[in-house]
């Protein structure tokens, strides 16, 4: 009694900020650089028949992508551990990620 009325239905406003990553993430881009690997592991019960099994998980893949511009996919075993390297060393020897300053650069 003497309560304002319609109060409760105008709500409260929430401070929370929306999810800026909505969704799963796809591959990196130049404007969102990094890695990103897929590699299933495979997981048998220890009573589970198909564990003495030659059955393999799903073929693993990578992606990586690079501020000044260069990106790259693999997929397979063998090519996602080359792409790990090239990445590795690409990230030692990127002009955008490590400038030359100073008496080095001259």
């Amino acid at each position: 009694m003497g309560e304002p009325t319609g109060v409760a239905r105008q709500g409260v406003r929430t401070a929370l900020r929306p999810d800026a990553q909505e969704g799963t993430p796809g591959n990196p881009t130049p404007e969102r650089p990094g890695i990103r690997i897929y590699a299933p592991p495979v997981y048998r019960h220890h009573y589970d028949g198909a564990r003495w099994s030659k059955r393999y998980g799903d073929t693993p893949t990578a992606a990586y992508a690079c501020p000044c511009g260069q990106t790259d996919t693999a997929t397979g075993r063998d090519s996602v551990a080359d792409l790990v390297a090239d990445y590795d060393y690409h990230r030692t020897t990127c002009p955008r990620l490590n400038p030359q300053q100073g008496r080095r650069a001259a």
